[in-house]
């Protein structure tokens, strides 16, 4: 016993000496620099591109009109050209790398550097012209493939696998976008990986910590949507928060769903005709969400964050059902297939959820119900309490409310899961659908040309529509 101390010494003194286990911490550290550098810089892209569509439709609300289907095309035009892994939230494409299944050839159609900058210009783009979307899923995949693009500088008998840095990239998107390394902890648990092995546990950490501290040097120690201070609660907030938590929970479901159903495909025309022309069903897609803001004077257009940030602080209100408008408007978006993300949109149709059950139940605890819709929707949509339960409760000043945030929470997506299979999961298993088929195509490909060896070819990546395409062809969605 008396050499335990010595040996634990000897084995320290060893980890501390290791220049090779140093050269993979200095890179793990500088990877999640740039990682939460990146992501900074595409949070004031998004900025920027909501105040400037908020200037064009200032001027003339008719704007809309032209600029949203043009600028959808657009988007979905260079996605489509330079990065057709780019479309949509990006969290689905992280989890089809992390799968063990998946060939590293196929890897950087779904994650790498340049597709990172493509998604950061068109999920800006999208937002610049007025589209339903959020910056917090495109931030997950820009990290991780920001931080994939640092396993060249690793060692070659470096214990640290490429799977770590895109898991520790993905989960510190989610902490630099909402400046919040524990929920950028639990999401990696509860859906990048569904689990958090000791042998990279200490990667995952520290750089969710490191990308977390460069959003604090920029943007200061602040709260997403600001802070919500709520001094007490009462017994009167029991009925109406079991509505929330029920309300918030089918629809978050019914909404995951569709989202679901609508990036499987069916076999109807609609289908058919995106398949045939995605960029003009994109610009369809933009026209209906113009339409939309027209007649909800713009509840429709951005992410939501400035109206549920002023709603919080008891600046401003929303209109009776902007929950439903907000609703439509976000899947129309993601259904048309632009770069763009729906955590912001889902807390703020969350918020409307708490609105409007407060103004149904004439109750005087507005705020309360308004918090308890956001995590009760975005728990339902997601499927991941904890971190929905986590990214909400910043935002509260006090603990009154952290065991119904809990509850609603619970609830929330113990019903999700009655109407919807996992959103993420499941958006997932179409884009790794996809890869598989482009794989076997390639290999069937490379089968064709050793008989042929004067033929060339270059197997391309499947994009969203070809993806609809291969599920439709396959089975109807469930």
């Amino acid at each position: 016993m008396s050499d335990l101390p010595s040996l634990r010494a000897s084995a320290l003194a060893n980890r501390l000496s290791d220049w090779r286990a140093w050269r993979d911490r200095i890179v793990v550290w500088l990877a999640a620099i740039v990682a939460g550098l990146c992501v900074v810089v595409f949070t004031k892209m998004t900025e920027f591109a909501a105040d400037l569509f908020q200037t064009i439709r200032a001027h003339s609300v008719a704007w809309p009109l032209l600029l949203t289907p043009l600028g959808g095309m657009l988007a979905v035009w260079i996605a489509r050209t330079w990065a057709p892994g780019s479309a949509g939230s990006g969290i689905p494409q992280v989890m089809v790398c992390l799968d063990p299944s998946v060939p590293p050839s196929r890897v950087r159609h779904f994650v790498s550097t340049r597709l990172s900058i493509i998604k950061s210009v068109c999920g800006a783009l999208a937002l610049s012209v007025g589209f339903s979307s959020g910056r917090e899923g495109p931030s997950v995949q820009i990290a991780a493939g920001i931080m994939h693009g640092f396993r060249r500088f690793l060692g070659p008998d470096s214990r640290i696998q490429p799977n770590d840095l895109m898991l520790a990239g993905g989960a510190a998107g989610i902490a630099a976008a909402f400046n919040t390394p524990l929920a950028g902890v639990m999401f990696a648990i509860e859906e990048l990986s569904r689990r958090f092995e000791q042998r990279s546990s200490g990667v995952i950490v520290t750089a969710i910590i490191i990308a977390g501290l460069v959003s604090v040097s920029v943007f200061g120690n602040l709260n997403y949507f600001g802070r919500l201070t709520i001094e007490e609660t009462r017994i009167a907030l029991l009925v109406p928060a079991a509505i929330c938590a029920v309300v918030s929970g089918a629809l978050g479901g019914l909404f995951s769903r569709l989202l679901i159903v609508s990036s499987a495909g069916t076999k109807d025309r609609v289908t058919a005709f995106r398949i045939a022309h995605p960029i003009w069903f994109a610009g369809g897609c933009g026209l209906a969400v113009a339409i939309l803001g027209l007649v909800s004077g713009g509840s429709a257009h951005g992410s939501g964050y400035e109206l549920t940030r002023g709603l919080l602080a008891h600046e401003e209100s929303v209109p009776f059902l902007y929950a439903g408008v907000k609703f439509i408007a976000t899947w129309i978006s993601y259904w048309s297939g632009i770069p763009g993300g729906i955590f912001a949109p889902a807390l703020s149709v969350g918020a409307g959820i708490g609105y409007d059950i407060a103004m149904l139940t004439h109750s005087d605890l507005m705020m309360p119900l308004v918090a308890l819709g956001m995590v009760g929707f975005l728990a339902a949509v997601t499927q991941a309490p904890i971190t929905s339960f986590i990214i909400v409760m910043e935002m509260i000043d006090g603990h009154m409310m952290v065991l119904s945030l809990m509850a609603t929470a619970l609830v929330a997506s113990l019903i999700s899961r009655l109407v919807s299979p996992p959103l993420y999961h499941s958006l997932a298993q179409l884009q790794l659908e996809g890869a598989k088929a482009a794989e076997n195509a390639a290999a069937g490909a490379d089968a064709d040309n050793a008989a042929s060896p004067d033929t060339e070819r270059d197997a391309p990546p499947l994009d969203n529509a070809a993806i609809t395409e291969q599920a439709s062809n396959t089975k109807e969605p469930t």
